[in-house]
């Protein structure tokens, strides 16, 4: 059964909405202020959120930046109330996928969210394979041989990074900014930890390493020799 967060201050509507999607055969969650909304998001990973943008505590478009700052990448479609382009726009840009402008039709917001679940199930797996090691994005998963890898959530944010961009040159600001987020207070030094920590873990011979090769002066490469 697929989980609906629905995050909306209206508890006329919020009842509604959740009174329809369960009757679709849902499993449906609800927030009625942004904060709880974030909190839910990322302590139950729904598998789509339909999100108010005028909400108490945080609005809608900022819970929809911080998920995806996140990378949790679940379909979200926006409600408002709100009808100029450059609002549309701005949720867009945030990471929205969709958006329904108030009043609505029931119909049209289910039929919405149906497609964009039926796109999430068939969209083919990120599995990656290097060497004797798998990565499962979607599981989170990391495995060598017939082991399980254990890495942290920001050690796992980096090896993503690296396999979605094999053969680039990568920056240290880069890695930071995909890895930490572009308001934290880290700095180069902290990504050279991380990546000896991951290399440790990954590479047959952590001194002479064949995925992740150092770039003078820029940063970091990676490459999976066939």
């Amino acid at each position: 059964m697929e989980t609906i967060l629905i995050v909306e201050d209206d508890p006329t509507m919020l009842r509604g909405l959740k009174d329809n999607f369960e009757f679709q055969g849902y499993r449906v969650l609800t927030a009625e202020d942004g904060e709880e909304g974030l909190n839910t998001a990322l302590n139950a990973a729904p598998d789509l959120i339909v999100l108010d943008i005028m909400l108490p505590k945080i609005n809608g478009y900022e819970v929809c930046r911080l998920l995806r700052k996140e990378h949790l990448t679940m379909p979200i479609i926006m409600l408002t109330a709100k009808g100029e382009e450059s609002d549309i726009v701005l949720g867009l840009n945030l990471g929205a996928d969709d958006y329904v402008t108030k009043p609505f039709s029931i119909k049209e917001l289910l039929a919405r969210a149906e497609a964009l679940l039926r796109r999430t199930r068939t969209a083919e797996p990120e599995v990656y394979t290097f060497g004797d090691c798998t990565l499962d994005v979607a599981a989170c998963k990391l495995t060598r041989g017939d082991d399980e890898v254990r890495l942290s959530p920001k050690e796992f944010k980096l090896l993503e990074m690296f396999v979605k961009k094999p053969g680039r040159a990568l920056s240290r600001d880069e890695i930071l900014n995909f890895v930490w987020g572009y308001d934290a207070f880290v700095g180069a030094r902290t990504v050279d930890r991380f990546v000896t920590t991951l290399r440790n873990k990954i590479e047959p011979d952590p001194h002479n390493p064949v995925y992740i090769h150092t770039v003078r002066e820029i940063g970091y490469k990676f490459e999976a020799p066939q």
